[in-house]
Parts: structure tokens; sequence; C-alpha cells
């Protein structure tokens, strides 16, 4: 893997470094040291890093998976990566599949699916398809700033409202609001959960940790806003970060609970792969005082590693600190009414479409 050489701070921006993987056989890249190299220091600062965005056509859009440790079997990914610039984010390593780097490309070059809608009506349309509940930004958030321009997650709503199709939703943006329409009438038919991510109520800390999320105060609006819907949400306080974030554990669930959420649930800090050499530049830059502390927890919770990837441990993970955070969070979601269990959504008012648009009569 290629070193992770510290970059000046880019406003807005998560990552401390783009870094090229050698994991996918990308190859790292510097400078030559011809004249154009050196431009910067003729010409100034460099121009600011601007988002772009690729249109991309799969040939399917459901997702499948077999993990035992979560609550679905199928998900939809509007888009890859995601320009919230979450310098923990465990979907970083899927660019270097597209010899991009998990860094600032990850969160500045970005790919959108604007077929997905049309996918997924075909895939509904199967004779064979078994509805069951499909989840939307368990990789990254559907709800990100270009959702505004590229509506594809609302288009894929769209069709799961007409269809009548389970759907649930973790995001950390009050974007959603804007399709609250279509998520009130889903809730009526107990169609749809969603989850709001809060993983700190510190403004300073969001500001680098998540640099292009929305504040913490407006996802908590949105869960007001949400339950007020009648729509059934959760706060997922994720992830939860050793000496970084973990003493908001109980304020967090304070504040969720006074929003109206009708349960919390959590993730410790996962670090795989390209992740963990980030968030060490990330520490490096922002908590230079606490690095060796912040990785010595992490390392305890993860079995000696940065990250450990097996089932069931990687989301809650192992040892003494885990257990003290499984402990507060389970004494704090008691205190403040939010142990209870999910209102089950239902999959047995599905009606698949036909390929041309229209509904099946019969």
């Amino acid at each position: 893997m290629e070193q992770a050489k510290p970059l000046p701070p880019i406003s807005g921006r998560g990552a401390p470094t783009n870094l090229r993987p050698t994991r996918t056989g990308s190859l790292a890249r510097e400078a030559d040291g011809d004249w154009l190299d050196l431009a910067l220091d003729i010409d100034g600062a460099p121009p600011p890093l601007r988002t772009t965005v690729t249109a991309e056509h799969p040939k399917t859009i459901i997702a499948r998976n077999t993990s035992p440790d979560i609550g679905f079997d199928r998900s939809i990914n509007p888009y890859r990566g995601c320009e919230h610039g979450c310098v923990y984010c465990y979907a970083r390593p899927t660019h270097a599949f597209h010899d991009l780097s998990p860094g600032l490309d990850f969160e500045s070059r970005l790919f959108a699916k604007p077929d997905a809608a049309k996918l997924l009506r075909a895939e509904l349309a199967k004779k064979n398809y078994d509805p069951a509940p499909l989840a939307i930004g368990t990789n990254t958030d559907g709800y990100q700033p270009i959702e505004r321009e590229w509506g594809v997650t609302r288009s894929v709503i769209e069709v799961l409202a007409e269809t009548r199709h389970p759907l649930l939703i973790t995001t950390k943006s009050d974007r959603l609001l804007r399709d609250l329409d279509l998520l009130a009438d889903m809730a009526r038919d107990n169609l749809v959960g969603v989850a709001i991510s809060v993983t700190t109520l510190d403004p300073k800390i969001a500001r680098t940790l998540e640099p292009r999320a929305p504040h913490p105060r407006r996802r908590l609006a949105a869960i007001r806003a949400l339950v007020d819907a009648g729509i059934p949400t959760q706060v997922n306080i994720s992830p939860i970060i050793p000496a970084i974030t973990d003493h908001e554990i109980e304020a967090i669930m304070a504040a969720a609970a006074d929003a109206g959420a009708i349960r919390a649930s959590y993730i410790l800090l996962r670090l795989p792969h390209e992740v963990a050499p980030l968030f060490r530049a990330w520490l490096d830059a922002h908590y230079p005082d606490r690095a060796d502390k912040v990785m010595h927890m992490v390392q305890d919770i993860r079995g000696g590693r940065d990250n450990d990837p097996d089932f069931f441990s990687r989301m809650k993970g192992r040892g003494v600190w885990a257990q003290l955070i499984r402990t507060r969070v389970k004494r704090a979601a008691r205190e403040h009414g939010l142990d209870k269990s999910f209102p089950p959504i239902r999959s047995d008012l599905f009606r698949p479409p036909e390929r041309d648009g229209q509904m099946e009569l019969f």
C-alpha cells in the first residue's frame, strides 16, 4: 500500500491524503519534476478541488448479500463515492476498483446511476422475485449533495412506493425530507423504516470528521420531522470513535430521544484496507496529542489489529473497551426509552410492476 502523505488542509474535504492503493494493482503516481510540477510555485495556490460526477450504466441495480450480522439481504447504491467526505467511511476502499484513490478521489470523483429506477422496475417484475426489505444508504449515502441535481434516490423510492415494496433507509442527511411525501405514504402501510446517523453533536469535530454532511442539529430536526410524519425513525450512533466521540454517547441518546427517535443502534469505528492509513493521517493532523492513544484503543477493540473483518465482532468489537461502550449504550438507551424493537416492515403488500411501467391488474 502506498504510504499516506498528508496534504495541506482542503476546506470542505475529509481525506488528508489521496493515496493510491496497490491492493488492486494500482501504481503510485508521483510528480516527475518538470516545469509543470513547479507551476504552483509560480502561480500560487492550486485551484479548488471540484466535485465531478460520471454517469454509470450497470446492468443490474440490486446488490445481494448473505452476511449474518446485518438485517437485510439486498440493497441499492444510487451512487459510488460520497461527497460527505467522512474520513472514517468504510466504503472508501471500493473506489480502488475504479483505479481511483479511496482518499480525496472517493469524495470528489463520484458516479451516479441514472438508470437505477428503470433497472429496479425490471428486476421487481421478474416472476421469481421474492420481496423483502431493500436497504438504501448502507454503503454510500443516497442523500449526499449530488442527489439534489440527480434525484436517483427519489426515482428509486418512487418505484418502491408504487409497488408497495418494503424499504430501509440509512442516512446522515436531512435531504431525505424532500421525499417526505413518498415516505409518509409508505409508512401508513408499515413499508419503511429510517435510521439517521449522528456521530457527534460538536460542530467543530463534525467539520473535520464529516465535512460535507449536514450539521448535527439538522439531523436531529430531521428525526423530529420524520416521526411527526408517522415514519418510524431510529438514531444510529455510528461510528463511535474511542477518545474522540465516545464521550458523547449519552448526550446523543438524550438529544435523539428528545427529537422523538424510537430506538438507538451503534457501530464501533471500522478501518478496513485504505481507511486505516487515512484515519491515522487524520488523527495526526487534527488530534496529534492523542493519536497514539486512539489507535491503541482501536487495536484493543479489534484484537490487536487496525480492523477486524469477522462477522458480528466487526460491528461491536471485542475486549474491555468494547464491553464498556456496549454497557454505556445499553444503559443510555434504556434510560431514554430507546431500547424498543423497531416496528416490523411488511412485505406482503408487494405488487409486481410490468416492464413497460404499468401495474398488473390481477
